[in-house]
């Protein structure tokens, strides 16, 4: 189910990506969706469990580490719930199918601050009810994920109804669309057979259903580091938290982490309310695995000699790893695509810059992975997308160290927030006075429009340059440097002083400074500055102080 569900939806991704609302060429839902649901699907692949329970942890955890975006957030706690509904059961009935479907609902509603119905989540509940309805009338799986699908169907045909701005560009929600494609993965492999889609929906046909039956079709590889091994076993352990006969002590996260991180290094902990795993390199896995009873049961344990992989590996390839370094008090993390953007946050003092951002979401592992290799005492991560919020925020509790989110929703807020960050104050200090530095800044952006589309009384030509400010789209016209001037002029008032123009990829410097020069002319008050950005999809990011 999972193999195919993955399949259907990495075909189906650019679909799902065409259904966004706006029609600027960032609506990234099915990439993030497909590359999410993957992360998952290869962790299942790799670790082979012989029973639905494990396969549906390691699905949760790995759609955990994957998770790209608000969708794929969205998606990581609809398999998280849905893992903990079928935890430790080897078969399914349809019964705990349908109620697996529920969990996972119950777990994403309260992940989600403020639920929009009309939306993925909307798409799961009516899918999960249908399911629960199905198993009361027959306790057969086929027959429960049959009607979840159905429900799934019905409910994305709907989600118009229920956001306006969908019936009015004329789509369904994507990240509902894209639970739908796997749920159309699932019962493909269920009945090994493929699935007719009601084409209102906009699905066209994959013959992916062969995959269910096919062995190692997701290939994984298992890098292995070339540095000098002080501690010689990987060890990986999953504890199923407060069960068995040799649990001495309550859970603490804190506790926890700290006694493992002295056997060793590379240590990651991961958990949730029932379940925590660990992978640390040790030279004493004995006393990890001794110590992970004391909280609860083993459902999980993996020790790899990388000694012995080591010497297979580093034939013709060996080299001296680079000493640590020292630790930062604090590391600004900040995502940002763009050479000329990222140099710019780093001279204002960013710590790593992880590329991405409009077309290319970074996961929560990419996040961790960013903050670890600066390796500071605690981190400050600056998303410069509201997409990039949720992703955010799980690296923020996973990580060991303390880290906050400063909720930059665009690259101008970023730079702006890096002015209040000061590497000699607390962290939480930092954190509140770089916050409040967002509302001195308004962004703009100047893009180009995928499709036909009407918004509100606007009417969008394919082609045609759009200026979006504070998120909204204000006007649009062919030609690109009106359309700029326009966008400036509409984010001035009385109280500007300061317009930031970051040029990108297919705009000329010429460009930009006669566009700064008809500001200045325009407003003797204003100064212009003009930075070549080289972002992608963006012709203009446009700051006003």
């Amino acid at each position: 189910m999972i193999s195919v569900g993955a399949k259907r939806l990495e075909d189906q991704a650019e679909y799902v990506n065409s259904l966004n609302v706006f029609p600027v060429p960032d609506g990234d839902t099915g990439t993030n969706m497909s590359l999410s649901f993957t992360s998952g699907c290869d962790l299942v692949t790799t670790n082979n469990a012989q029973d639905v329970g494990q396969v549906a942890q390691d699905l949760a955890k790995g759609l955990l580490m994957g998770a790209r975006g608000n969708s794929g957030v969205i998606l990581s706690q609809l398999f998280r719930g849905f893992a903990k509904g079928c935890e430790e059961k080897e078969v399914l009935s349809g019964q705990d199918l349908a109620d697996a479907f529920n969990h996972g609902v119950e777990t994403a509603y309260q992940a989600v601050m403020k639920p929009v119905e009309g939306t993925i989540l909307t798409v799961a509940r009516e899918a999960a009810e249908a399911g629960m309805a199905a198993a009361k009338q027959q306790d057969d799986p086929i027959h429960v994920m049959e009607e979840v699908h159905k429900g799934a169907e019905e409910a994305l045909i709907k989600t118009p109804d229920l956001l306006p701005v969908l019936k009015e560009v004329g789509v369904v929600d994507s990240g509902g669309q894209g639970l739908f494609i796997i749920y159309t993965g699932f019962l493909e492999a269920l009945k090994g057979e493929k699935i007719a889609v009601d084409d209102k929906v906009g699905m066209s046909q994959a013959d992916v259903t062969e995959l269910a039956h096919q062995e190692n079709y997701f290939k994984t590889s298992h890098a292995v580091s070339n540095e000098d091994i002080t501690y010689g076993y990987c060890t990986e352990i999953m504890v199923k938290l407060g069960e068995g006969e040799t649990v001495t002590d309550s859970f603490d996260y804190e506790t926890f982490r700290n006694f493992l991180n002295d056997l060793g290094d590379s240590l990651l902990v991961v958990n949730d309310e029932e379940v925590v795993k660990v992978h640390v390199h040790t030279e004493h896995p004995g006393q990890v695995l001794e110590y992970g009873q004391k909280f609860g049961s083993l459902i999980k344990i993996k020790v790899d000699n990388m000694r012995l992989q080591h010497d297979t590996i580093l034939e013709g390839k060996a080299q001296v790893s680079a000493p640590a370094k020292p630790k930062e008090k604090i590391a600004v993390i900040a995502v940002a695509a763009g050479q000329g953007i990222q140099d710019m946050f780093q001279s204002l003092g960013v710590s790593k810059v992880i590329n991405g951002g409009q077309t290319m979401n970074p996961s929560t592992e990419d996040i961790v992975k960013a903050a670890q290799e600066v390796n500071a005492e605690s981190y400050l991560i600056l998303p410069n997308n509201k997409n990039i919020f949720m992703s955010s925020k799980q690296a923020a509790e996973i990580l060991d160290q303390d880290a906050r989110v400063v909720e930059s929703k665009s690259i101008s807020q970023g730079l702006t927030a890096m002015l209040g960050y000061n590497p000699e104050a607390s962290l939480d200090e930092n954190a509140e006075a770089m916050t409040s530095e967002l509302a001195y800044v308004k962004s703009g952006q100047v893009t180009t429009s995928v499709r036909d589309t009407k918004i509100s009384d606007l009417t969008i030509k394919e082609g045609d340059y759009m200026g979006i400010v504070n998120g909204d789209i204000i006007s649009s016209q062919a030609d690109r440097k009106a359309q700029t001037l326009a966008t400036v002029e509409a984010m001035l008032d009385e109280d500007s002083e300061i317009v930031t123009l970051f040029f990108g990829e297919g705009v000329s410097q010429d460009e930009a400074e006669a566009l700064a020069e008809e500001v200045e002319a325009k407003h003797e008050d204003i100064e212009v500055e003009v930075h070549e950005g080289q972002q992608p999809v963006y012709a203009y990011l446009i700051s006003v102080e």
